[in-house]
């Protein structure tokens, strides 16, 4: 075979030993297969050995990694569990915005559905670059109405998210989406082959030749000029499609029969019968000749490299095959077998009645290679040790400073996007985007679920231990904020070439905080995807995107009455700090607004006090004692107090006293406090259960009629603006951008 074909699918070294495993070279088609399943989006030849320090195991989980979702137990008396993963459809949303994102929908409710669980909630974590680029304005634009088209119109609830803009995402944006479902235990399926001549049913639309090598495409960086040849790997989706598909499968599921079942996402057919296979230590033949397809000519290769969408491979028990394919016939699908689990573990495919390929189940999967790539400390890390952030001059008008940031489209409101989601559909959410977490009742059962997704990238730039450990913390702070203990997380680690040793040392460092993170607040990892390359290379060389360890944390309500919320209540309630202040600016939204770029070691955490805070926070809602929860975050103090004030635009008046330089101390972004408010007859109970607690709590101000936002430092008004006026900045920057009104 030529080199340059070779090439094309695999590294030289690689086809050595693929040539060492097989005793012969592979055909075409073998090679494809090869090219797919030893890509790094599906084999994590890069980041498997550094996966294995994550804390996967915990009482309240049901699955952990290894299947298309994990599951933790919601409810134990009613036995009803929660399913739930978080992946990345990069590449394919910026080459092709509404597409890309909206089969990034498609595809994670696949994984969802496929563990038996009926899906109840999406949420999108995104990462645009900045909104004076009207190429990225477009992108913007078109991801968000994918996710909203795919979404609305299958009928599975958008109920948040998060969404950032930096330079470091102009060529590379990042869309993750997240899905949850709800099962029963008894009613959980898996991936795993089983039973020798047991056939392998074929089920959902035709395969077609969009998104061949897309598992490959999503492994490798591309410069700007490949945008528009790449567009033949993007997938189209069709939600009506899948929505028939959820319930045809959940109805098939019901009856006796199935033993195994998975999505056709990435590598499509390759990808579901190996994995299949492998978990079952069995073996797989396919008749490919029989597998639907909706354009002519299509080959072997094709069709076992296409992503064509809304596909599914099931194994059902012999004989129970009529009555299988039957319930998706009758949900207007394609249902047929296409070949038979075989007591052999290889991959045996034919071609009206030729064999085109043969390969070992193990070559695919546990032969992949495994590389120990190398790292070191990139050369801006070391320089950034010596900045002083003193250096800046203190703002003239705080009250400016205040108005900019609130019209800064990372701080600033969502409802652009999120109004274009239907966050109501199944009348499951009770609490709405805007809050910390999301909230949603479980039907047959008084607990409720909260869900929030998290990660400062700026952090895990400036210092990726420390921003990974962050990443975790902050997502179970919004969720414990809601009144939920949180339980696990699933995870999305984009990050640029793990073969720039640079890159690989911000994944090992990231990863390393993530998973001491994890195991000290006790939310293991069930679930997960990493998305390298996330770089372009362009006339200016190339440019990576920050470390974006994306965090989703599932947390439970023992009660969904006691949820929280996180804005002001009522006129004369007292506004009291949980935590302390440092004043820390490193990595901080203000220090862009001021600098224009980020400096400095970036934030740090103490997770032994983040957990009692968390635990805190939690008990004291439980309790009664609290009546608004808000975690200090993007904006620090300031814009926490007016986020807060917005929703009934109440008015507040709080004095600080810490001998800290104002703007620091009220825009720094110091890890592990929380701004609660507290009715009066309560104020001294609040502050006696914290301090049992080892909770520095003080109170700062309180809650007014007065519709103004009143700050004052050592007695020194610094903040006096309109609540309504700022609402009107903050509730519309983020349109007046999207649409060139900058």
């Amino acid at each position: 075979m030529d080199r340059e074909i070779i090439e094309q699918h695999v590294t030289w070294e690689e086809y050595q030993r693929i040539l060492k495993i097989l005793g012969r070279e592979p055909n075409l088609v073998e090679l494809g297969i090869f090219s797919a399943m030893w890509s790094e989006h599906c084999s994590y030849k890069s980041s498997r050995p550094h996966l294995k320090k994550f804390p996967t195991e915990a009482p309240w989980v049901v699955q952990g990694p290894g299947e298309n979702a994990g599951i933790i137990m919601v409810d134990e008396e009613n036995q009803i569990c929660a399913a739930f993963k978080v992946e990345s459809h990069n590449h394919p949303s910026f080459i092709e915005p509404f597409h890309g994102a909206a089969t990034g929908v498609g595809g994670i409710l696949r994984d969802v559905f496929t563990m038996g669980a009926r899906p109840v909630a999406c949420m999108d974590s995104l990462r645009f670059g900045e909104l004076n680029d009207s190429k990225m304005r477009y992108v913007a634009k078109g991801v968000v109405s994918g996710i909203s088209h795919y979404g609305n119109c299958v009928g599975v609830p958008t109920v948040g998210g998060e969404v950032y803009f930096d330079s470091c995402y102009q060529t590379n944006p990042l869309v993750n989406a997240f899905a949850l479902g709800i099962v029963k235990k008894d009613k959980i399926f898996y991936a795993k082959a089983a039973g020798v001549g047991n056939p392998v049913i074929y089920v959902g639309a035709k395969t077609g030749r969009d998104g061949i090598h897309g598992a490959t495409m999503a492994s490798e960086e591309f410069s700007s000029e490949e945008e528009v040849e790449k567009k033949v790997n993007v997938q189209v989706g069709d939600p009506f499609m899948e929505k028939l598909l959820i319930e045809a499968c959940l109805e098939a599921m019901e009856k006796d029969g199935i033993v195994a079942i998975q999505d056709m996402g990435a590598a499509g057919l390759t990808s579901s019968s190996v994995e299949m296979a492998a978990r079952g230590g069995v073996g797989v033949r396919l008749e490919l000749d029989k597998v639907p397809t909706r354009e002519e000519g299509m080959t072997p290769y094709e069709i076992m490299l296409s992503e064509s969408q809304e596909r599914m491979l099931v194994v059902c028990e012999k004989g129970k095959e009529e009555e299988i394919m039957e319930v998706f016939r009758r949900w207007d699908l394609d249902a047929c077998v296409i070949g038979e689990v075989i007591e052999e573990p290889v991959l045996r495919l034919f071609w009206y009645g030729e064999e085109v390929a043969e390969l070992p189940i193990k070559a695919l999967t546990d032969e992949a290679p495994v590389y120990c790539r190398p790292f070191k400390v990139p050369e801006y890390i070391k320089e950034n040790l010596s900045y002083d952030q003193n250096r800046i001059p203190e703002p003239e008008d705080y009250n400016e400073v205040v108005k900019k940031l609130l019209d800064s489209p990372t701080i600033a409101s969502k409802r652009w996007i999120y109004r274009q989601y239907d966050h109501m559909v199944q009348i499951n959410t009770v609490v709405y985007p805007e809050s910390d977490a999301a909230v949603l009742r479980v039907k047959e059962s008084k607990k409720g679920i909260a869900i929030s997704s998290d990660c400062n990238s700026r952090y895990c730039y400036l210092n990726p231990y420390e921003g990974g450990k962050i990443a975790v913390a902050e997502a179970a702070r919004n969720v414990a904020c809601s009144g939920a203990i949180p339980r696990a997380i699933t995870d999305c680690l984009n990050f640029g070439s793990p073969e720039d040793p640079e890159i690989m040392w911000q994944f090992v460092k990231a990863t390393d905080g993530m998973a001491d993170a994890c195991r000290v607040l006790e939310t293991p990892v069930v679930s997960g995807n990493v998305s390298f390359y996330n770089e372009t290379t362009t006339d200016r060389g190339k440019r990576a995107v920050f470390p974006t360890p994306t965090v989703v944390c599932v947390g439970v309500l023992e009660d969904v009455e006691k949820r929280m919320t996180s804005f002001f209540k009522e006129e004369g309630d007292v506004i009291v700090l949980l935590g302390e202040n440092v004043g820390n600016i490193s990595g901080s939204e203000y220090q862009k607004l001021v600098e224009g770029e980020f400096r400095g070691r970036g934030q740090s955490i103490d997770l032994a006090f983040e957990r009692a805070l968390q635990r805190a926070i939690v008990e004291a809602i439980e309790k009664g004692l609290v009546k608004s929860a808000h975690d200090v975050s993007e904006g620090g103090l300031a814009v926490n107090l007016f986020e807060s004030a917005f929703e009934r635009e109440l008015g507040f008046e709080v004095d600080f006293e810490d001998d800290i330089r104002t703007d620091f101390l009220l825009f720094g972004e110091d890890q592990s406090r929380i701004v609660v408010t507290v009715a009066k007859e309560k104020v001294e109970e609040l502050l006696n259960f914290l301090e049992e607690k080892t909770v520095p709590a003080k109170v700062v101000g309180v809650v007014t009629g007065t519709g103004k936002g009143i700050v004052r430092h050592k007695g020194r008004e610094v903040i006096n603006l309109s609540i309504k006026e700022c609402k009107e900045v903050y509730k519309n920057s983020l349109e007046r951008k999207l649409t060139g009104m900058l």
